[in-house]
C-alpha cells in the first residue's frame, strides 16, 4: 500500500464520517482512528457501559412505553461490525456458515467475514453467548458499528 492509497482512505473517511479503518496485508498493517463526539459512541458500542449511559435519557422521555422493550434489549448482547464492508456468512458460497442461530460462540470464535477493499477480514465474536438472531443478509453492505448478531 502506498501513500496515495492511504490518502484515498483518509479522504473516504472524511466524506463518509467513518471513525475507524483497519487493513492488514502480508507484511503491512494500517489502522486509522478519528476522534468521535460523545453521542456517537453509545450507538456504536453495544456493551453494558454505553447502555447505562443511554438508559437514563430514554426512560425520562418515554417512561411507560420504553420500560418493557428496554428490559428485553438489556438482556441481549450484540456482535457489531468493526468496519465498513460487505458481510459474508461463510468463507465461500459452497462452505457452511461460520455461525447460525442457536450456535454457542466464544470470544475468539470466527462468526463471519467482512470484505473491505478486496481484503477478507475474519470477524471474531469478542463476546460469548448463544446466537439468537442474524441481523444481516449474506452479501449485504454493513457499516462500522452495525449490529450483525444478537446473542443471549
Amino acid at each position: 500500500m502506498d501513500i496515495k492509497e492511504i490518502k484515498q482512505i483518509v479522504d473516504l473517511m472524511k466524506r463518509s464520517d467513518l471513525t475507524e479503518f483497519a487493513v492488514e496485508e502480508e507484511n503491512f498493517k494500517l489502522q486509522i482512528k478519528r476522534a468521535t463526539d460523545a453521542q456517537t459512541q453509545p450507538q456504536i458500542v453495544s456493551y453494558a457501559p454505553p447502555a447505562q449511559v443511554a438508559a437514563p435519557s430514554a426512560p425520562a422521555a418515554e417512561a411507560p412505553a420504553a420500560s418493557a422493550p428496554a428490559a428485553k434489549e438489556d438482556d441481549s448482547k450484540f456482535i457489531t461490525s468493526p468496519m465498513v464492508g460487505t458481510f459474508y456468512s461463510s468463507p465461500s458460497p459452497e462452505s457452511p456458515a461460520y455461525a447460525k442461530a442457536g450456535d454457542v460462540v466464544k470470544p475468539d470464535s470466527v462468526v463471519c467475514i467482512i470484505e473491505a477493499m478486496k481484503i477478507m477480514n475474519e470477524i471474531q465474536a469478542e463476546i460469548g453467548g448463544t446466537i439468537t438472531e442474524i441481523l444481516v443478509e449474506n452479501g449485504q453492505p454493513v457499516e462500522y458499528g452495525q449490529k450483525l448478531f444478537r446473542l443471549a
